[in-house]
């Protein structure tokens, strides 16, 4: 009886920050978690670290590479053979889509701590290199993994997909009209229209042109990406009616991508996760979270 019970998540990016917080949260619970990260020295030692807190049995580690289709595919190969099945995919993985160093690091701390991000000086640390590596890795890569996991997620009783977004993808920051409309949508939205906004986007960022066409310039990428999220989201929600899929702002969150501004600890950060992957069956599903609260995208 206890293995038809048993549980099976993975979560994206988590040896550190809040995919580290909702493994540990989750292994807890007495669920099996395959904590997932690119540095293979890094979640090994997370993994370690969760050791030290009595949850050894809960959790094993493998490699993963979200902007790598092979990668992937190893990884839902691993999780067939070993557990035949998944329960939860947490899609945490990102990154800030920027390259900064300790002083640009304290700029945008204290940007995100105000209302009127000083975006002159933010705008210089933005590439649109760096921009495309955002977009492939937050929102592409989030995508590659719901495609290459839900053969195994519809084996479960009670699936579960939960993509950690930002309240800076909410669509209230985007002034672009056309974006807007498409994105906000529900009814007509499909993954190439999300795609048709994501090109529009790369190439106003090339020609410089992201605030005159109305694109965020505040963390640009990063914001766009999670906007692309949010809609896939939706997308995905409405093609798997018995799915309980969600998107989650979870704080203001001490991480590294904050530059350890935040006001909320990783465990905390982390709990917003853990609920929407823990929804009883007949839940939510295709909402946006600010929290514990059910938020407009």
């Amino acid at each position: 009886m206890e293995e038809v019970t048993k549980k099976y998540a993975v979560v994206t990016g988590a040896n550190k920050g809040i995919g580290f917080g909702t493994c540990k949260l989750l292994a807890s619970k007495g669920i099996t978690v395959i904590l997932t990260a690119r540095d293979e020295k890094r979640g090994l030692e997370a993994v370690e670290e969760l050791k030290e807190h009595g949850l050894s049995h809960n959790v094993v580690f493998h490699p993963l590479d979200v902007a790598d289709l092979d990668s992937i595919a190893v990884l839902a190969e691993f999780i067939k053979t070993q557990f035949g099945k998944l329960d939860i995919l947490v899609n945490n993985a990102g990154i800030s889509g920027f390259e900064a160093d300790s002083g640009t690091g304290n700029i945008i701390a204290a940007a995100l701590q105000s209302d009127q991000p000083s975006r002159s000086k933010l705008m210089t640390i933005q590439t649109p290199q760096f921009g495309e590596k955002c977009l492939e890795t937050n929102y592409y890569g989030a995508k590659r993994m719901c495609e290459a996991l839900l053969p195994l997620l519809q084996l479960s009783d009670s699936p579960r997909i939960v993509n950690v977004s930002s309240v800076g993808g909410m669509l209230k920051f985007v002034s672009n009209e056309w974006a807007k409309a498409i994105l906000s949508d529900v009814e007509n939205l499909t993954e190439e229209k999300v795609d048709q906004v994501l090109n529009e986007y790369m190439k106003d960022f090339k020609e410089g042109s992201l605030e005159a066409k109305g694109w965020p310039t505040f963390l640009s990428a990063y914001s766009v990406s999670k906007a692309a999220m949010s809609a896939y989201t939706r997308i995905l929600a409405k093609r798997n009616p018995h799915f309980c899929i969600n998107c989650v702002h979870p704080g203001y969150v001490k991480t590294d991508i904050t530059f350890n501004s935040g006001i909320l600890t990783i465990e905390e950060g982390a709990e917003s996760v853990v609920k929407l992957a823990l929804l009883p069956n007949g839940g939510p599903s295709g909402l946006f979270f600010l929290e514990m609260e059910e938020s407009e995208f």
